[in-house]
């Protein structure tokens, strides 16, 4: 059975982001993976040069310990969050990511979706040493994708984001090469 940390890189409440990680996470543990999710309206880090809290530590020791990471953002003027950034700051140098399969999945507003913010998020994780999937998901339109309470109204959409979940797992079980 896989482990996979999830990690959502956005902060505000009833969040796009959550929505879809929380689509994508319950798909993973459909398929038998072990799924610990980060949300980032839960965690608490610390910017680089202050003292760090417990939870940078936690994340840290889950990603380690991990066989995958899933890793969910909004486009935010053309890139990734900065919580997402200061999520990625906290994961050491060097990373503990290197060596790791990441997955992305980016949400936005607009008719191009988080297009941008992947591109951004991609040369970050691949600095970072992580072996980043080639199938990132970019949902569009968010806000017509998923209702209040986090359903997806939209089958493409959903179908698109399974295609994330399936990617990983097949990639960690040695079925899939990047």
């Amino acid at each position: 059975m896989p482990s996979i940390v999830s990690i959502i890189g956005n902060r505000r409440p009833d969040n796009y982001s959550a929505h879809a990680a929380t689509l994508v996470t319950e798909l993973l543990r459909e398929a038998g993976a072990d799924v610990e999710v980060f949300d980032g309206r839960t965690l608490s880090l610390a910017f680089p040069g202050e003292p760090e809290g417990a939870d940078a530590q936690r994340l840290r020791d889950a990603v380690r310990a991990a066989d995958g990471v899933l890793f969910t953002t909004p486009e935010y003027h053309g890139t990734f969050s900065a919580y997402l950034k200061l999520v990625i700051e906290n994961l050491e140098y060097p990373s503990v990511l290197s060596g790791k399969a990441v997955a992305m999945v980016g949400v936005g507003a607009g008719r191009i979706g988080a297009v941008k913010s992947l591109e951004a998020l991609r040369c970050c994780l691949a600095h970072c040493g992580a072996i980043v999937m080639p199938h990132a998901i970019s949902i569009a339109g968010v806000r017509q994708v998923f209702d209040k309470d986090g359903k997806c109204l939209n089958p493409g959409a959903e179908q698109a984001l399974a295609g994330v979940a399936e990617s990983l797992l097949a990639f960690l079980s040695g079925r899939n090469t990047v």
